[in-house]
């Protein structure tokens, strides 16, 4: 590409958006738009991501991997399907990152600790993983997550802290923290996260971008041998919710290897996202559960309520909704960890991270009456949410009840408890399987993005991302989050 075709790309998106950008602050949209009129090539972005990547990754640490020859192989493989007019889906010659607690072919997943196998290479792409392959995507390497996605910060005795692109002291959240602070600074516009408590949601609000946890089912995945599978669902994290849109489409399809899947209802999740929310009936519930935001956040949600009245929807604040969830599932989720911990050898368990071993210790004591009390009470409240979804359209709450916390705090602990500092308006829907997403709304006095959460009925994503697209519309700010890609 010569320097002239680069600087009318550029004079284009400024005219645009009102802020000249590299191509690493390019979104998916706009970087398919410059294919199809031959401005940039896939190895051009491919090649600039890479760089970048490898710059910045010292100093983020979000990247386990970065497979620069072999996504340079599948740039150069796109650009020669859009040169011959011939590209295989909407994300050909897309870069993107995965979280390495899937499976990649050719790839050993790590899940964050030091007692898995290096060399067990996976054989085959997990089902999210091969929906995408197939529709061109270039993979760019696997992002961090804390040893077997446990919390919702990113460290690991494996490869120390993850960091916020916003502010290196801090943590990009978790446990999809790599992923969250790669596509927050410009290291790839897409990244696929998993969320089992959080995971997508608690990383896209402390980096200021937008992620969705799809409906338990929506999209398969496996193999799902954890005990949290039917709590978690494989989910993508962006810039843009028309990007988001566009990927949960391609990750949606069909796939044999998951019973657990809901029927393909071919749905295309971009479509009609211009609908807008007039006339929707909108619960807003600031303290979900019994939670306590910060000032901050109760100020920027709030706004972000009185907004969504602006746009014509119906806001009513109601109260908790349901009790404060630790009391019954506190046991349930240590008798999951303590499963984990009897499938790591004894010679090995001193390497794993302290936290995590201390809770799985404590699961192993869990007895079969109290999970069994837990699992039922999960059915109560998922019924309770279902049925509250009869009322309203649409629920909104903070993300999180603060901005992210240093990157070296102790997770689970005194100063960060995990049901009150974390997963207070995440985990929740993690339980009940409804979809949830997170999309920016501003910035705490400190500087660092907050978010809000949008849940819906089950199944119901198309009009999750139909508000988060009303919203990113009429009030969203990408300016700040272009400034800090350039800046970095």
């Amino acid at each position: 590409m010569t320097d002239h075709s680069r600087l009318l790309i550029l004079l284009e998106i400024k005219e645009k958006t009102g802020t000249a950008m590299s191509v690493n602050s390019l979104n998916a949209s706009e970087i398919t738009q410059q294919y199809a009129k031959k401005e940039i090539s896939p190895v051009d972005v491919t090649s600039d991501i890479l760089k970048r990547a490898e710059n910045l990754n010292g100093s983020l640490n979000a990247f386990r991997l970065i497979d620069s020859d072999a996504a340079l192989a599948q740039a150069k493989e796109s650009e020669a399907r859009w040169s011959a007019g011939k590209q295989i889906g909407p994300f050909d010659g897309i870069p993107i990152s995965v979280k390495d607690i899937v499976q990649v072919k050719g790839h050993a997943c790590l899940s964050g600790s030091t007692t898995t196998d290096p060399k067990a290479i996976a054989r085959q792409d997990c089902p999210s993983v091969a929906r995408l392959r197939e529709a061109g995507a270039v993979f760019i390497g696997l992002t961090h997550t804390p040893e077997f996605g446990w919390k919702g910060i990113t460290d690991s005795p494996l490869h120390g802290f993850t960091r916020n692109p916003w502010n290196t002291d801090h943590s990009p959240g978790g446990s999809s923290g790599g992923a969250g602070s790669a596509v927050a600074a410009g290291l790839g516009p897409l990244a696929l996260g998993t969320d089992a408590g959080g995971s997508i949601r608690i990383p896209a609000s402390y980096c200021g971008i937008t992620g969705i946890k799809p409906t338990f089912g929506r999209v398969p995945h496996a193999p799902n041998e954890s005990p949290y599978a039917t709590l978690a669902s494989v989910g993508p994290m962006g810039r843009t919710v028309t990007d988001i849109a566009h990927m949960l489409t391609v990750m949606s399809k069909p796939d044999a290897r998951d019973w657990y899947a809901a029927p393909d209802q071919k749905l295309d999740f971009a479509a009609d996202l211009d609908q807008g929310i007039k006339g929707l009936k909108i619960a807003y519930s600031p303290n979900l559960g019994g939670a306590s935001p910060n000032p901050d956040i109760l100020k920027l949600t709030h706004q972000a309520a009185q907004h969504y009245e602006e746009l014509g929807a119906t806001v009513e604040e109601v109260g908790p909704v349901f009790d404060p969830l630790r009391p019954i599932f506190e046991d349930y989720w240590k008798a999951g960890f303590g499963y984990i911990l009897r499938q790591v050898p004894e010679e090995k368990r001193e390497n794993l991270d302290p936290g995590f071993r201390s809770l799985a210790e404590e699961g192993l004591g869990v007895d079969i009456e109290t999970y069994y009390k837990a699992a039922s009470a999960r059915v109560a409240l998922g019924s309770k949410v279902e049925q509250f979804f009869d009322q309203y359209d649409l629920l909104i709450t903070p993300t999180m009840p603060s901005t992210a916390p240093r990157a070296d705090i102790t997770y689970h602990s005194p100063e960060f408890d995990r049901w009150q500092d974390a997963t207070a308006y995440t985990v929740p829907f993690n339980l009940t399987g409804h979809p949830g997403a997170s999309i920016p709304v501003g910035f705490g006095k400190n500087g660092l993005p907050v978010g809000l959460q949008i849940v819906g009925k089950r199944f119901n994503e198309k009009l999750i991302l139909q508000a988060a697209y009303a919203y990113e519309t009429a009030f969203g700010d990408s300016d700040p989050l272009h400034e800090l890609i350039e800046g970095l």
